[in-house]
């Protein structure tokens, strides 16, 4: 049984599962991509549907015998530096469409696939599939507009702010934020998220297949990911709320997930984010729940 981890040793959940697996009886592999094209060896023919990669180490893999692929983190390509640019960004754009093609015709099951990956770097339009399915969220704008963003922060009591790719923390927005000549010149680089903030409580739920774990993350921090000593309480969701769990994870099309809710003091809970290659080994050692195994038995089901 052969198995695939998009990712590198490097990464200790990456490294973890690699050993949870082998010991379930299954040949794991790294697909490190950062070692393509210099040591990692792709091939494909799309007119008879076979491929096939070499690992660095030698190993020979027809892509007909992998029985599934987990996505940890991926790393993209790294072509040798040239000293033609023109051949450079040739060289660069011919690797990742390879790659790209042969990691989207790879007839085994991703946990989770390209498709997934590519969702959730659009995060508007993540929100709006979850606001479809029925789910609440918070009051949004995604803009680089001055005067959008000022009416915006005007009309909430309190409203955050955060990157509308991903890669930095949440903050609160404040009147510095919204001078004029500051504002218009942070706005002319890059557009933002702006939400209303939602008072309450940090719920994370892990969706593994059709299974729910959630837990309640008591911090102080406006962005729970900066407190190191956030305590996490096993929690049980209300039924509809873990439906709407697995309702956001098919609308999403992830085989497993983190998602991250607000939970109101008046008991609504509020979507906010869900993430296709989550960190799970802290949450797993405080909360006990089984998200090692249940990814185990996903990738070799």
């Amino acid at each position: 049984m052969n198995i695939l981890i998009l990712g590198n040793s490097e990464d200790a959940h990456a490294q973890h599962l690699k050993k949870a697996l082998t010991q379930a009886g299954a040949r794991v592999d790294y697909l490190d991509t950062r070692l393509f094209p210099t040591q990692l060896r792709l091939s494909w023919q799309p007119d008879i549907q076979l491929g096939c990669l070499t690992l660095p180490q030698g190993h020979r893999l027809n892509l007909q015998d992998v029985k599934s692929v987990f996505w940890r983190n991926f790393s993209g390509v790294q072509v040798p530096e040239l000293k033609d640019a023109h051949q450079q960004r040739i060289a660069f754009k011919d690797s990742m469409s390879t790659l790209r093609s042969i990691m989207q015709a790879c007839p085994a099951p991703w946990i989770n696939s390209w498709q997934a990956y590519q969702f959730h770097k659009e995060k508007p339009l993540q929100l709006n599939s979850v606001k479809q399915i029925g789910v609440n969220i918070p009051a949004t704008l995604i803009s680089n507009d001055p005067e959008q963003i000022t009416a915006f922060a005007r009309s909430q009591e309190k409203v955050i702010f955060k990157p509308v790719y991903g890669g930095a923390h949440t903050q609160l927005v404040t009147e510095a934020h919204l001078q004029p000549q500051r504002l218009s010149l942070a706005l002319s680089i890059s557009p933002v998220t702006i939400q209303e903030y939602i008072p309450g409580t940090n719920i994370r739920s892990y969706v593994i297949g059709d299974s729910v774990y959630s837990a309640e993350i008591r911090s102080n921090a406006l962005d729970f990911r900066e407190d190191l000593e956030a305590e996490l309480i096993p929690l049980e969701l209300p039924e509809s709320v873990q439906q709407n769990c697995l309702d956001i994870a098919k609308a999403l099309m992830l085989e497993w997930t983190a998602i991250d809710w607000r939970l109101k003091p008046t008991g609504e809970y509020i979507f906010l984010e869900a993430n296709p290659s989550p960190m799970f080994l802290h949450f797993e050692h405080k909360t006990g729940f089984p998200i090692t195994q249940k990814l185990v038995n996903l990738l070799i089901k």
